[in-house]
């Protein structure tokens, strides 16, 4: 593995939606209380540090319960476009992380302020995601399950990374992060900020500037790529549920990657090492974020995420 690193002075990091919110919970309001506790806890060595700290994170089995409520709730209550799931989520998740933060750091003597932005994405209506849905959501289920909502509810289902069946939606590119200039100004004054989660609220703009909401879901890895390159930053974490990217993922000959170029690792994505239903979206965001000039992507556990700046595990994507 890589030399024992210092750890930069300025950090996005993105947590997994499912590394917090796990498939194996009901998702009850407890459970994402005491799930958002421990995430606070394993991150607390980095909210303590003299940083600029910006946490971004996912929201596909968020908002696929948010779905799946309104379709079961449908003849009673008048359902959200996907747009407002997303905010919705959003907004739940920051909730839920921020007041986890600031109790850790009271906890431990840390006066620190962590705050949440509802963030908009502005995405390119023309973006050929819209005609090709992709973006994984919600639950998991078998293949009979799925044809059957498919078949009631209208939803395109389709199998994921050999882990059961999901809601795929639209899931366009990132094109440019609504205040973004707020999200810089928060952070460079010490305050945690969480922003863009589950990919940023997702908006168009037509000729006169005017902002809509559209039915999608961004990549929230994408994000944070953008975000990252957007500010400047030199060096983003991806959190996820295992330790390192592997090849050959579940098979007998299956290889980690601890350090690996840009180009070194393309080749495995080109050869269909990374699901587009799981890592897939992770190495993507992280070869774009290195060549839109960031000089380090990190991919690890969650429950790793100090060791992984340090170098003493995850997968550090670099430049060639």
């Amino acid at each position: 593995m890589a030399e024992i690193r210092e750890i930069p002075k300025r950090i996005i990091i993105a947590i997994g939606g499912n590394a917090i919110h796990p498939s194996g919970i009901k998702g009850t309001s407890e459970e994402q209380v005491a799930i958002a506790s421990d995430t606070a806890h394993i991150l607390l060595p980095l909210l303590e540090l003299d940083n600029e700290l910006i946490i971004t994170h996912g929201n596909g089995p968020g908002v696929g319960k948010v779905l799946m409520r309104q379709a079961l709730a449908r003849e009673s209550v008048a359902p959200m476009s996907l747009d407002i799931c997303v905010a919705n989520t959003q907004g739940v998740t920051a909730y839920l992380l921020g007041q986890a933060f600031e109790n850790a750091l009271r906890e431990a003597g840390n006066q620190r302020h962590v705050v949440g932005l509802v963030t908009q994405v502005e995405v390119d209506p023309d973006d050929p995601g819209f005609s090709n849905p992709t973006k994984p959501i919600g639950y998991f289920y078998s293949e009979e399950e799925a044809k059957k909502l498919g078949e009631q509810l209208g939803w395109t289902m389709r199998e994921d990374a050999g882990r059961g069946w999901r809601m795929v939606v639209a899931s366009p590119k990132p094109q440019h992060i609504c205040d973004i200039s707020l999200v810089e100004t928060l952070a460079s004054r010490g305050t945690v900020v969480i922003a863009g989660g589950g990919g940023g609220v997702p908006v168009v703009r037509d000729t006169r500037g005017v902002r809509h909401g559209v039915e999608a879901v961004i990549d929230k890895d994408l994000t944070t790529a953008h975000m990252a390159n957007v500010l400047g930053v030199k060096e983003i974490v991806i959190l996820t549920a295992v330790s390192r990217v592997a090849i050959n993922f579940g098979k007998s000959d299956q290889r980690e990657l601890e350090v690996v170029t840009v180009s070194e690792i393309r080749k495995y994505m080109g050869d269909g090492h990374f699901p587009a239903g799981s890592m897939g979206p992770k190495v993507e965001a992280a070869i774009r974020f290195i060549e839109g000039g960031g000089k380090r992507a990190i991919i690890g556990h969650l429950n790793e995420a100090l060791q992984a700046l340090r170098g003493e595990t995850g997968t550090h994507i670099v430049p060639d």
